[in-house]
């Protein structure tokens, strides 16, 4: 992968399952996924040799524990598991698990969790900088996922607004530069064209519905 997506390593011991996470992390802008992982050790050799950046990891692996794998791998990570009891939520969280997302859920759940993810890696992508007070905030809110505070909120839309710097785009189109999901893009798009941030207009095809075009005012 040399295209500067984040690689992203899923650890499942059902096929299906982890293909179907795959497919999620594929549609995700800036993100791609490696082949699954079906146990603990195939994971540690693949983390040695493709270094991916994020790990989705089950608890229950047919030779350990997904939670120790994590925390052995020192990588971000989220845990994709069906287990929900306290315990096991407490472990993940103090293991240093960035989410914890019980299985099954909505495809929103993990798309809206990469867009976190994404932000909080754009955040603290420097390791020479220096941070503000503000700046650690907003990287602990989207590392953990929380409501949108208001600091969070502000951050998207400025980083929607960069992404406009370069012209007109559709909310696909910033949500990607952007590093957010397409329905906060939209969602964000439409409260700056009501403050008068944002210009909206429309692209007729040739068919189906319109476009919606933004542009920075």
């Amino acid at each position: 992968m040399t295209d500067g997506a984040t690689r992203v390593l899923i650890v499942d011991d059902d096929f299906r399952v982890s293909g179907i996470h795959r497919e999620l992390v594929d549609a995700h802008p800036g993100y791609r996924a490696l082949p699954p992982a079906r146990d603990a050790a195939t994971a540690r050799r693949v983390i040695a040799e493709a270094a991916p950046q994020l790990l989705l990891i089950d608890v229950y692996l047919p030779d350990g524990d997904g939670i120790e794998l994590g925390r052995e791998a020192g990588i971000d990570r989220f845990i994709l598991s069906a287990a929900n009891d306290a315990a096991t939520v407490r472990r993940a969280i103090a293991s240093g698990a960035l989410q914890f997302i019980v299985k099954p859920f909505p495809p929103s759940a993990l798309h809206d969790r990469l867009s976190a993810h994404a932000r909080f890696r754009n955040l603290l992508a420097r390791d020479d900088a220096t941070l503000a007070q503000a700046d650690i905030d907003r990287a602990l809110a989207a590392a953990r996922g929380g409501g949108e505070s208001v600091s969070a909120r502000d951050e998207t839309r400025r980083l929607l607004l960069a992404a406009l710097s370069g012209g007109e785009a559709s909310a696909a189109e910033a949500a990607e530069r952007a590093g957010v999901s397409r329905a906060t893009a939209q969602r964000h798009l439409a409260a700056l064209a009501s403050q008068g941030a944002v210009a909206v207009s429309l692209r007729y095809g040739s068919a189906g519905r319109p476009e919606h075009r933004y542009r920075a005012t």
